[in-house]
């Protein structure tokens, strides 16, 4: 198994302006990494982190049993407010770890014959294998042009509807290559990864989680807290964008004249407007490449 490597860490970080005494949360666990270099921050704050899965959970315990002032939590991001009101940042490190991609009965990734799994969260009851052999064309079709972004998201559906029941990620392959023009074989890139990206994201609930968690953060975040997102899709980075987007605006009735003093100010401040990965961090971590991070502060509370 590959290890896990934290994408960004430096800028998130950075991006955090963590407090000494203050209260943090880390809502994508993995194996530590951004958590580790939060904690190096804190005095006499505390950070509480949360994981759908129960690995990451586990190992992390062992790689932060060091710290006194942490508390791990297996539970969805999106559940974090019932554990704590109040808090002065929070990170989210979207998508799969390495170690998910690379656990064989996951079955995550297209280039390891598995069964058809998925689940971030081994408790929970929808799988790859229901989605793949349960949903009915109209539905697939739909999670692979919305999900995916597929290209041939209808070709796709259609192949898989007609060659069921599959039960592992190479019958899959041969499915999705069989729905596929030769010519568009050819171009680089696996011709899976669309399709398990929005089978995935199915799977998981990962855009609503999303939807949900940048509809609650603002009741919870602190005067001056941030909240730094680092995401792997642009159906991620999109959300995302136009939230923080929201937030940083006022409305502004350009019709009437204001003082200067009486110019509304936004609740919310952009802290950079989406950044990749370095070259160089790509280099050692290709994980890295389609990673964006974006932050935003509290200014003001209403």
């Amino acid at each position: 198994m590959s290890k896990h490597i934290s994408v960004m860490p430096n800028e998130a970080i950075e991006l955090l302006n963590i407090k000494e005494d203050g209260i943090y949360i880390d809502g994508t666990l993995g194996r530590g990494g951004h958590s580790r270099l939060i904690l190096e921050k804190l005095n006499k704050g505390r950070l509480i982190c949360f994981d759908l899965d129960k690995d990451a959970i586990d190992e992390s315990s062992e790689i932060l049993k060091d710290y006194d002032n942490v508390k791990l939590i297996h539970d969805n991001y999106i559940n974090m407010f019932k554990y704590i009101d109040e808090v002065d940042g929070i990170l989210l490190d979207l998508g799969v770890s390495s170690p998910q991609f690379d656990e064989l009965d996951r079955g995550f990734s297209y280039r390891y014959d598995s069964k058809l799994d998925m689940r971030m969260n081994k408790n929970d009851k929808l799988t790859a294998y229901d989605v793949v052999n349960n949903y009915d064309l109209e539905q697939l079709f739909k999670i692979l042009k919305d999900y995916g972004e597929e290209r041939f998201s209808r070709r796709i559906a259609e192949e898989i509807v007609k060659n069921r029941p599959i039960n592992t990620t190479f019958e899959l392959n041969e499915v999705i290559k069989k729905a596929i023009p030769k010519k568009a074989l050819s171009k680089k890139g696996h011709p899976s990864k669309q399709t398990y990206q929005a089978i995935r994201i199915e799977v998981n609930h990962e855009l609503d989680n999303l939807k949900q968690f940048l509809d609650e953060f603002d009741k919870h975040l602190k005067v001056n807290g941030r909240v730094v997102i680092i995401s792997f899709h642009s159906l991620e980075d999109k959300l995302v964008k136009y939230k923080f987007k929201e937030l940083s605006s006022v409305d502004d009735d350009k019709s009437i004249i204001l003082r200067p003093e009486e110019v509304p100010i936004p609740r919310y401040k952009l802290l950079n407007h989406g950044k990749k990965a370095s070259k160089e961090e790509i280099e050692n971590n290709h994980r890295a490449s389609s990673a964006i991070i974006r932050g935003v502060e509290k200014v003001w509370q209403e």
